[in-house]
């Protein structure tokens, strides 16, 4: 389970999206979230997402097959300050109708970087899951840079922005560097998709 692992492909338009279709779990996130390297060690590999120091360098969606059975999705970071606003109105289009249309998401992990409390940017990708009725579960990335003391303070701020937020079930610390949160999204995927493999 969760053993092989590639990029199919990099998609700009909804009219590229992959012939072969599999069931699709999600990412979504701000641009500097860490979505790159929150693949990569999750599969313990160093280049299988490219990562990079400058934020907004994905700006299409990466499709990676997982042992053929599903596909991580991995969507164009949102709020690159830098990027021109019609730059940032095409990926947030591309965003938005990616979400609306496609017929075989099954679950999507909103990145949320947990040294910061969430943006509104954060919240309306929240409002839009809500509103497709997508399922969701939070990944409050990086909290390798926050003191273990700091959690339950954190975790107590963010569920007074998202009240449907339950520590463990929902709601996931994750660290690409300590590798916190690593074993229960792997157990969540090997529940989900290898029940009869």
């Amino acid at each position: 389970m969760l053993n092989r692992q590639y990029l199919v492909k990099t998609v700009y338009s909804l009219n590229q999206l992959p012939k072969h279709r599999l069931p699709e779990v999600v990412l979504c996130g701000r641009s500097n979230v860490g979505k790159s390297s929150f693949i990569n060690s999750l599969f313990n590999k160093k280049n299988l997402a490219k990562t990079s120091s400058t934020p907004g360098k994905t700006r299409s969606i990466n499709f990676y097959s997982i042992d053929d059975i599903f596909y991580l999705v991995d969507l164009p970071g949102y709020g690159f300050a830098k990027a021109s606003i019609e730059e940032r109105k095409k990926w947030q289009s591309l965003i938005g109708d990616f979400l609306l249309k496609s017929e075989y998401i099954k679950l999507v992990f909103h990145l949320i970087d947990s040294r910061h409390i969430p943006t509104e940017l954060d919240i309306q990708m929240n409002k839009l899951l809500l509103e497709l009725n997508l399922p969701y579960i939070f990944i409050l990335n990086k909290v390798d840079k926050i003191k273990s003391s700091d959690r339950k303070k954190y975790f107590n701020d963010f569920k007074k922005i998202f009240p449907e937020s339950v520590l463990d079930e929902n709601t996931i610390f994750y660290s690409s560097v300590t590798k916190v949160g690593k074993k229960e999204i792997s157990s969540l995927l090997s529940q989900s998709f290898y029940k009869n493999s």
